[in-house]
């Protein structure tokens, strides 16, 4: 078992930065990042597996967020730069402790969800 907490979300303009944290209680296999905007489902972000540092990022955020952490400390970051209101969403931490697929139906460890607005 473990448990995330985030942190970091806010209010922003569009072209702003945001970093959002990720404290976990223990360690974990592969960690990332999803958000979810109203009406819409839970979509993947960025994800990092720790024993090899591989990274995936989802497409939309490609050259504008980076995924950052260190799996000694059980901490995972989110460098969210050149917002844009179609960034606005509930992100959450996600977290496997073993190796398998990173999707929503699968995951079974989720943090809270910390709000990020972005305004045009």
């Amino acid at each position: 078992q473990v448990q995330l907490v985030e942190s970091g979300g806010g209010l922003v303009q569009a072209g702003a930065s945001l970093r959002l944290s990720c404290a976990a209680s223990g360690r974990t296999y592969t960690m990332g990042w999803f958000r979810q905007a109203p009406g819409k489902e839970r979509e993947f972000v960025a994800a990092i597996r720790w024993i090899s540092d591989s990274i995936d990022y989802a497409e939309p955020v490609k050259g504008r967020f980076t995924i950052s952490g260190d799996n000694t400390q059980n901490t995972l970051y989110l460098q969210m730069n050149s917002l844009k209101s179609e960034d606005t969403a509930v992100y959450y931490c996600a977290a496997r402790l073993s190796p398998g697929s990173f999707r929503v139906g699968v995951i079974k460890y989720w943090g809270q969800g910390t709000q990020v607005t972005v305004s045009s």
